[in-house]
């Protein structure tokens, strides 16, 4: 499959007000690299419509629209250590890709659901050994091992949240989820990773977009 890392974004097909789903798999860039664990199991990526960070409730802008890392925003937000657990992995050549839930430290809670592309070519042997012991968040391997890298969001999004989704977040009912699309880059912009962040429900909710009853 080729690396679709700096592909356009598409523009999602959505009635105003309502997020709805997804006719079949289908691949948008918007959700790369999470959209190719859905095409691998053949199921549909749920309906995603990009949106500004100004039209992000609170407090999802906070945790969103920012050039630093996730793991350490979340460990903040929620005061806990955040740690990881990997739903499914691929490797080709130098590149691992891993689907994850992070997970609160003391209560295993989750905060994030998503998945990241990695270039493993462009780490240390230490922290590549140490990515792929796969119980600590890259966010976190970063500082441990002093990676210079700086980030660069390149969408935001809302979806409804699907079945894996809900199974992910431990939703008893399909709700709005806000995310982005980020990119991780060494000091001379070589992608160090390309990641999907997506967050369970928070205070704020989402008025005026309505999601589906789960189908029984």
């Amino acid at each position: 499959m080729p690396d679709r890392s700096d592909a356009r974004e598409s523009n999602s097909e959505l009635r105003p007000g309502v997020l709805t789903e997804q006719e079949g798999p289908r691949v948008l860039p918007a959700a790369y690299p999470l959209d190719d664990f859905y095409v691998r199991a053949g199921l549909p990526l749920p309906a995603l419509e990009t949106v500004e960070p100004a039209h992000m409730p609170e407090p999802y802008r906070a945790l969103l629209a920012h050039n630093n890392d996730m793991t350490p925003t979340l460990s903040a937000f929620h005061a806990s250590i955040i740690h990881l657990r990997v739903l499914g992995r691929e490797y080709r050549g130098d590149f691992y890709s891993r689907e994850v839930v992070l997970l609160k430290e003391e209560t295993d809670v989750p905060v994030e659901f998503g998945a990241i592309r990695i270039n493993l070519a462009l780490f240390a042997p230490a922290a590549r050994r140490h990515i792929l012991d796969e119980r600590v968040p890259l966010g976190d391997l970063l500082r441990v091992h002093a990676v210079a890298h700086s980030s660069r969001p390149k969408a935001f999004f809302r979806l409804c949240s699907d079945a894996l989704m809900m199974q992910a977040l431990n939703l008893r009912e399909p709700a709005v989820l806000y995310g982005r699309r980020n990119t991780l880059l060494d000091p001379v912009k070589r992608p160090l990773a390309e990641v999907v962040e997506i967050l369970p429900p928070l205070d704020s909710g989402a008025p005026g977009f309505l999601c589906p009853p789960a189908k029984s």
